[in-house]
């Protein structure tokens, strides 16, 4: 089994108390340089990793506003 990119944090408590929106899009975005493989897309390729980075985000925060952590 694969790994996960080291450089996304866990974002849900007891990890991260307060998440922000900067933090979830942070995350959305080195998920999508990981499986895209680009840091930055060319030109050709923006609208698609931007319209990725958006649903990687809204999925995020959907997740993130769901999950029932127990304590």
């Amino acid at each position: 089994m694969a790994t996960m990119c080291r450089s996304i944090k866990t974002l849900r408590p007891p990890f991260q108390e307060i998440v922000t929106e900067e933090d979830v899009q942070a995350a959305a975005l080195q998920y999508v340089r990981k499986i895209s493989g680009f840091r930055a897309p060319a030109a050709h390729n923006a609208e698609a990793f931007d319209k990725a980075v958006a649903a990687v985000a809204a999925a995020t925060a959907e997740l993130l506003s769901t999950l029932q952590v127990r304590r």
